[in-house]
This record gives C-alpha cells, sequence and structure tokens, in this order.
C-alpha cells in the first residue's frame, strides 16, 4: 500500500495522526505522512514522530520511509502524531520557489535551460545550458542582474503557485512546460502565475508557497562558466536577507574603520592600499640594504680571517646571530658568501631557534645536520654547502652549536 502523502494535499499542514504500518529497527512507514522525502533536488523534512526525533525521509516505490534517530517503542498499528519542524520546511518552499522563478526567467530570456540543480547549506547553484538559443554565447553579469530583477518583479507580483498533478505525460504535454519531461506517469506540474503567461512552468515533486511573495527575495552571488554551461550562484527567501543582513554590517564596519560611507568605501581602501604598498616597497629596500651590510660584514671578517698569520684559521667556526630577521632573510645573507668560508659558517634565527649552515663544500653541511640534529632534539636537512636546523628550543639549538665545534 502506497503511502498517502498529505504534504501533497496541504503544504501547509504542519502534523497529522498516522498509524504505523511497518517498523525495521530504525525505519518506520505509515499509513499516511506529512513529511517530505527527499527529492527533485529538496532535502527532505525533519522532525518527530511522538517523542522521537525523525533523521531522515525518503520515498521508495510509492512508500515513504521515515528513520528514526534511535530504534524506539513503535509497533504496528499504533497510533502516532507526526510533526514536522516548519522552519525547515518553509525555508525548503522560499528556496526552491525561487529558484524555480529565477530558472523560468532564464528559459524566458535567454532560452537558457536549467540542467542542474542543487540547494547548499551556504547557497544554491543552478546550471543553465544556453544551446536554445546560439546568439546567446554567454550570461554576463549584466544579464544576470536583470534576470536577478526580473525575477524579483514576479515575486512583488505575488503571483499565484499552483500544482497540477497528472496521471499520463500526454495531459501534462499540454502544459507550456520549459523543460521536457523526464517521467510518464503521477506527475506534477508547478505553475508560477496565469498558466497562459507563467513565470515559470515546470515538472516538480518538491514542496513550494502558494504565492510567489512568499518567496520574499532572490539574490544572485555570482556566475561561473560550468562545463559548458553557466552556473547562477544564489540565495532565496530569508537565506538571501540574512546574507544582506552579514554583508551590510560588514560594510558598516569597513565604514568605521576606514572613516568612510558606502559611496566612498572602495576609494578608501584603494588609497589605502597603495599607501601600504608604498610601505611594503620601502621595507624590502630598507631590508635589502640590511642584508648587503650584513652580509658584507662576514665578508669582511672572512677576508681578515684568510689573512691573519694563523695556521688554524681553516679550522674556525664563525657564527652569527641575527634576531631581527626571518630565515628566508638570513638564507640571502649566507649564501652569497658561503663559496668564501674556508670552514663553517654558522646564522642563527633565534625568532624560530632555527640554525642555517654554509660551505664551501670542505664540510657536507647537510651530513652534519642528518647524522648530529637528532642528537639535540632537532631536525633538519640539507645539501654540502647549505643545510639547516630546527630545534624545539634555544638550549638545543646551543648543545647542537657546541657538538658541531667538537665535531668539526
Amino acid at each position: 500500500m502506497n503511502t498517502i502523502k498529505l504534504y501533497q494535499q496541504d503544504v501547509y499542514l504542519k502534523e497529522c495522526e498516522a498509524q504505523v504500518i511497518s517498523v525495521d529497527e530504525d525505519l518506520a512507514v505509515l499509513d499516511q505522512t506529512v513529511f517530505f522525502p527527499t527529492g527533485g533536488g529538496q532535502t527532505c523534512d525533519l522532525g518527530r514522530i511522538n517523542d522521537l526525533n525523525v533523521t531522515e525521509v525518503f520515498e521508495k516505490d510509492g512508500i515513504v520511509y521515515h528513520r528514526l534517530e534511535q530504534p524506539g517503542p513503535l509497533r504496528p498499528g499504533q497510533r502516532v502524531l507526526c510533526r514536522i519542524d516548519w522552519e525547515r520546511r518553509f525555508d525548503n518552499m522560499q528556496r526552491h520557489c525561487g529558484e524555480h522563478i529565477l530558472s523560468g526567467i532564464c528559459y524566458r530570456e535567454f532560452g537558457g535551460i536549467n540542467r542542474g540543480f542543487h540547494m547548499g547549506q551556504e547557497y544554491m547553484t543552478v546550471d543553465i545550458s544556453l544551446e536554445e538559443d546560439p546568439s546567446i554565447k554567454e550570461i554576463t553579469w549584466e544579464m544576470a542582474k536583470q534576470a536577478e530583477l526580473y525575477t524579483n518583479e514576479v515575486i512583488w507580483s505575488n503571483a499565484p503557485v499552483t500544482v497540477r498533478r497528472f496521471k499520463t505525460r500526454e495531459e501534462a504535454e499540454k502544459l507550456p512546460l520549459r523543460k521536457a519531461l523526464a517521467i510518464d506517469e503521477e506527475i506534477s506540474i508547478v505553475c508560477v502565475g496565469d498558466i497562459e503567461n507563467a513565470a515559470d512552468c515546470v515538472a516538480c515533486c518538491g514542496t513550494h508557497p502558494s504565492t510567489a511573495g512568499q518567496v520574499g527575495l532572490v539574490k544572485i552571488y555570482k556566475v561561473e562558466h560550468y562545463k559548458g554551461m553557466f552556473r547562477i550562484y544564489f540565495e532565496a527567501g530569508k537565506r538571501a536577507l540574512l546574507d544582506y543582513d552579514a554583508k551590510h554590517d560588514l560594510i558598516a564596519s569597513l565604514g568605521n574603520r576606514f572613516s568612510a560611507g558606502p559611496e566612498d568605501l572602495a576609494d578608501k581602501i584603494r588609497a589605502r592600499e597603495e599607501k601600504s604598498k608604498a610601505v611594503k616597497n620601502e621595507l624590502h629596500l630598507l631590508r635589502q640594504s640590511v642584508i648587503a651590510a650584513r652580509t658584507a660584514d662576514i665578508r669582511k671578517d672572512l677576508e681578515a680571517l684568510r689573512k691573519a698569520d694563523d695556521p688554524k684559521r681553516s679550522e674556525a667556526v664563525l657564527v652569527y646571530e641575527f634576531g631581527d630577521m626571518k630565515t628566508d632573510d638570513l638564507l640571502n645573507i649566507g649564501r652569497p658568501v658561503m663559496k668564501d668560508v674556508e670552514k663553517l659558517l654558522l646564522i642563527i634565527s633565534s625568532q624560530d631557534n632555527t640554525l642555517l649552515l654554509f660551505s664551501n663544500g670542505t664540510v657536507d653541511c647537510g651530513k652534519l645536520v642528518k647524522d648530529n640534529a637528532s642528537v639535540c632534539n632537532g631536525k633538519g636537512g640539507g645539501n654540502a654547502a647549505s643545510a639547516r636546523a630546527i630545534f624545539p628550543k634555544r638550549a638545543s639549538l646551543d648543545a647542537f652549536i657546541d657538538l658541531i665545534r667538537t665535531i668539526c
């Protein structure tokens, strides 16, 4: 016996009594239900059967199945009270009907055919194909905004939304459908507006309000190319209003931060970005100047060491520490001089307990790190001319330097 679908008779019905037909673990079948099952691109209703939460509703072969949060004390023949989450239902009604109107407008204005529809948590999408009209190559942002306006004009007109049910394809195809039917029987046709001049007319099994005005608002977010079609991101109903509220609050917050109104906020931000870019360029030049100066100082020290009358100069391990620079900057200090290092040059980055090793290849820096860093709880790697070792704390780094001095 097929389930009596009360949501088809009255989409505003929030609860009903029903009789349990069967129970299989957490799946319950009732003689009738107000719960809409997943279908037509729309998520299912949620709610409660008696005091049991309904977590999923789906239909198979004309029977609606209600999945319960946990197996409960339901038994065949029992009378139960079904209550849907009305806020969720009406949210789905607003969004689904908003999609219908937008898709109908795209068909009317561009010959665009809805090839895919998704009701996501953050936004909805509809994929529009333009194959019907070869003269239209794309949906531009200006075209999307025009479609948005026309969609909202339908909403403002409070056009009636009707559902007509047909047993056969022949009967249903007498209506001005914007999309060919994919089923042959038990067909539901949703029509927005007068049937003679409908804003939309298409087969759909979902839930919709009785008038377009209840959709409230449709707002398009963006349009992008997608698999030879055009994907429109949008939202409808209360969700569109909440999105507007969030973005309005963001604009107001930015306006306060930049001492600007909506009309000159973009100019103020652009001016701040230009100023920030100038400061970054100046900082870059200063950094390069400091790197060059410190590289020159190390080169002088290496030159002085070479000229010194000391037979042990080739055994020297030179150590430098710069606490005001990042590791990448210190690499740019060590690399230009490593060919002049007779033994080993160590540069400490105290900001992140990192040690950089440089040599002319006489000492294999990478091997030093690989063989010894772990002894001091460090890790790292590199090649013969340069390497780096990272330590969890400064004491471990200092211990590694002491170890290197004994090895070298």
